[in-house]
């Protein structure tokens, strides 16, 4: 297993033109007639694809250097183990016997298209088959850790952020000593493994179960459709490629 390497020293996706993407998809045995439309992702390249018979695909381009290929390989992993436990996740195909391939410096999957739109979280209901189906997704996550794939901890979402921005020196002068000392209250106050509640109290940290996560879980990863004359219809989860170790509370706050 390797990192995936930088594709461009000028921005990781100037190489990925439409034909580049046309050509990935080719290379796996999935022609497409041309039509393209970029979906909406802040770490990654997501194309809606429309093949030659009409049907159509997802295409993921991975960000170079973001993601080993054990990482990623370990979230296609947990997408298939949600959809055997019959969770509406959309995980990628196997094409060939992989769901991770390489074209150039680049590596894609390839998944399904599902449509959908947004849930209605102001509907009970609503909240309630959302609800269901988290529970099961943290159940299969609880069944066994990430290995290569990082945690929801303090060093990946305190210190190194936190280290990233002095070094770049993003934080104005003028405001600098302020903000240090509001840093080192906030992670140390994590680190103690206590956090304030808006109430005033606190509760331990250190005793939260960790468990594998969607990651990600806002509603716009959630895809919604409208149950349909068999009873087919609800949530479908999609966007596994920030799942990691966390506890469950991670995927419930976004949704508030």
């Amino acid at each position: 297993m390797h990192s995936i390497p930088d594709a461009s020293p000028l921005h990781p996706f100037a190489t990925l033109t439409p034909d580049v993407v046309l050509d990935a998809l080719a290379s796996v045995g999935l022609y497409g007639d041309g039509r393209l439309m970029a979906l909406s992702s802040y770490e990654n390249r997501v194309y809606q694809a429309t093949l030659e018979d009409g049907s159509r695909v997802v295409a993921k381009f991975y960000r170079p250097g973001r993601w080993s290929e054990a990482q990623i390989l370990e979230e296609h992993a947990f997408a298939a183990e949600l959809m055997d436990a019959e969770v509406p996740a959309v995980g990628p195909l196997v094409i060939d016997g992989r769901t991770l391939h390489p074209h150039g410096n680049f590596m894609f999957s390839v998944s399904p298209w599902r449509g959908g739109r947004q849930p209605e979280l102001d509907d009970f209901e609503v909240l309630e088959w959302i609800g269901r189906f988290l529970a099961r997704i943290h159940t299969v996550g609880a069944a066994r850790p990430f290995t290569a794939r990082p945690a929801l901890d303090l060093q990946h979402f305190g210190t190194e952020p936190r280290d990233w921005l002095l070094a770049h020196e993003l934080i104005p002068l003028d405001m600098q000593s302020a903000w240090r000392e509001a840093c080192k209250t906030a992670l140390d106050l994590i680190a103690s493994g206590a956090q304030y509640t808006s109430a005033g109290g606190r509760f331990d940290l250190k005793s939260a179960t960790l468990l594998r996560l969607h990651g990600d879980c806002h509603p716009g990863n959630i895809l919604w459709t409208p149950l349909d004359e068999w009873g087919r219809g609800g949530p479908h989860f999609v966007d596994l490629d920030d799942a990691r170790m966390g506890p469950a509370v991670q995927d419930l706050w976004m949704l508030l």
